[in-house]
C-alpha cells in the first residue's frame, strides 16, 4: 500500500478553485509518513525547529469589497503531528481571494485557527502588507559555498558513507545551491539551497556536497529530506551541534523552508535570491 493511498492529496489532481471560503481544503499529513520512508532514526523529541512558509499570493476583499495583498509569513513547529500538503495549502488561500473580512486582524486570526487545526498545533502567522513589502529582499547565506569545489564523480543514490569528518574541531556554516528532490507525488523536481551550520569534528566538504547532490532523484517532502539530511549528518559526524536549513524555490506562490536544529532558535526569515 502507498504511503499516501488513505490520505486525499490534491497534488498532481485536476482540480477546481472555488471563490468560497473553505478551510476544509487544507490537507494534513501525519509526519510520520515521511519520516518512516526516509528511514529517520534520531527521535523527533531530538530536535528542534519549523517550518517557515510564504505565501506570496494572499489577497482578500474589505469590508467594501476593495481587494487587499499581502505577504503571509507562516511557521509550523516541526513537533506538530502533521504537516500541510503545499497544494492544498495553495488552494485554501485561493478560496480567500473572494472573501470579505472586516479587518487585517479578523483574517489573521481566521489563519491562525485553520492552519492551526491543520497541523494539530500551535502556528504563527504574520501578515506583511503592501507598505513592508520593501523590508523583503534576498540575500545569500553567510557561510562558505561548496558549489565551486573541483569534484570529479558523483553518485544519484543517497550515501551517508558520504559523510566524513577530518581535522580539529570547528564552528562551520556551509551551503550549497545545487541540491534537488523530487516531489513524491508528481515526480517534478523541487530546487532548494541547503545550509548546514555545525559545532565540531569538521566535516568533509567534499564529502558533504556529494551527499547533498546525491538526493538529485530522491522523492521526499521537503520537510522529510531536511530531517533525512539532520539524520545522517547526526548519526555520522556526531557534531556537538547542528542546525539544518532548507531555502525551497517557490511554487505556486509558496515556498517552503524547513530548519531542524540541536538546539532552540528564533530562526530568520532571509529569502534566497531564487526564491
Amino acid at each position: 500500500m502507498s504511503q499516501h493511498s488513505e490520505i486525499a492529496i490534491p497534488l498532481g489532481k485536476q482540480v477546481s478553485y472555488t471563490s468560497e471560503y473553505d478551510p476544509s481544503l487544507l490537507c494534513p499529513i501525519p509526519r510520520t509518513l515521511g519520516r518512516e520512508a526516509a528511514g529517520i532514526t534520531i527521535d523527533p523529541i531530538d530536535w528542534f525547529g519549523e517550518d517557515i512558509w510564504n505565501n506570496y499570493e494572499l489577497s482578500w476583499l474589505n469590508e467594501t469589497g476593495k481587494p487587499r495583498v499581502a505577504i503571509a509569513e507562516i511557521r509550523v513547529p516541526a513537533c506538530s503531528p502533521n504537516l500541510i500538503e503545499s497544494k492544498s495549502m495553495k488552494l485554501y488561500f485561493n478560496s480567500l481571494n473572494m472573501t470579505r473580512f472586516r479587518s487585517s486582524e479578523t483574517l489573521h486570526e481566521t489563519l491562525v485557527r485553520d492552519l492551526r487545526g491543520a497541523a494539530g498545533a500551535e502556528v504563527s502567522v504574520t501578515i506583511h502588507e503592501a507598505n513592508d513589502f520593501g523590508t523583503i529582499s534576498p540575500a545569500r547565506p553567510a557561510g562558505t559555498l561548496l558549489d565551486d569545489l573541483e569534484i570529479d564523480t558523483f553518485s544519484y543514490v543517497i550515501d551517508p558513507a558520504l559523510l566524513t569528518t577530518n581535522g580539529d574541531s570547528t564552528t562551520q556554516t556551509l551551503y550549497t545551491r545545487l541540491f534537488r528532490s523530487c516531489c513524491p507525488v508528481t515526480g517534478q523536481p523541487d530546487w532548494a539551497t541547503v545550509i548546514v551550520k555545525y559545532s565540531g569534528q569538521a566535516i568533509s566538504q567534499e564529502g558533504l556536497l556529494r551527499y547533498c547532490v546525491s538526493y538529485r532523484e530522491h522523492t521526499g517532502f521537503h520537510e522529510a529530506c531536511v530531517e533525512r539530511i539532520f539524520n545522517d549528518i547526526q548519526n555520522r559526524c556526531t557534531p556537538e551541534k547542528l542546525e539544518v536549513s532548507a531555502r525551497f524555490t517557490r511554487r505556486g506562490g509558496i515556498d517552503i523552508n524547513p530548519v531542524r536544529s540541536t538546539d532552540p532558535g528564533n530562526w530568520q526569515n532571509i529569502r534566497d535570491p531564487r526564491q
